[in-house]
């Protein structure tokens, strides 16, 4: 993997509330250092659940970052917050107020436009096949070696990644899943 600067950590299991409804659980499992990405899409029990991630987060040396809510992200002390492509513009009056911020980018279009002054890291999907309902073609493990070179920025492969895929992905600086992480390090 390329090197990844001090403070981003190797490794960023994705929430979802669907998919994954005890996020809680999995985080209590994950190794130090690692980094969670708390996406609640508006669930009831956000402000709960983000404060229990926080509480391990905070215990357990691991990175937190919201999703596209800074104001919850500050609520809680949050490592950071992580935007969506689409929102990258909306992270300008944040970049002082956060230690670490990521941004999406589905392909190399997106890639190329994203605002690297911004942003800490990008997460590049879909990598592989994935069951995320956002994913389009998967990029496959060639490509995301030429973004990675070609990117201002380190990058972490997302979109199907598991135990058999991420030894394909030595070119992206992190990785960042799912289900991946789930069936690593749930109970």
């Amino acid at each position: 993997m390329r090197h990844l600067p001090a403070g981003l950590p190797p490794a960023l299991f994705l929430t979802d509330p669907k998919r994954i409804p005890d996020p809680v659980s999995v985080a209590e499992q994950l190794p130090k250092r690692w980094g969670i990405v708390y996406r609640h899409y508006g669930a009831a029990h956000r402000v709960w659940q983000a404060t229990q991630l926080a509480e391990i987060a905070n215990r357990r040396g691991l990175a937190l970052l919201i999703a596209a809510d800074p104001h919850l992200a500050m609520q809680v002390g949050a490592a950071g917050v992580h935007w969506p492509f689409a929102q990258q513009s909306a992270a300008r009056k944040w970049r002082a107020r956060f230690g670490l911020m990521t941004v999406s980018a589905h392909g190399g279009q997106e890639l190329r436009r994203v605002e690297a002054n911004l942003f800490d890291a990008v997460l590049v999907s879909a990598v592989f096949p994935s069951n995320s309902p956002s994913a389009g073609a998967p990029l496959g493990a060639h490509a995301l070696r030429i973004l990675s070179r070609d990117s201002r920025l380190p990058l972490y492969a997302l979109g199907g990644l598991n135990a058999e895929t991420a030894s394909s992905i030595s070119d992206a600086a992190g990785l960042a899943a799912i289900e991946g992480i789930v069936d690593a390090f749930a109970r």
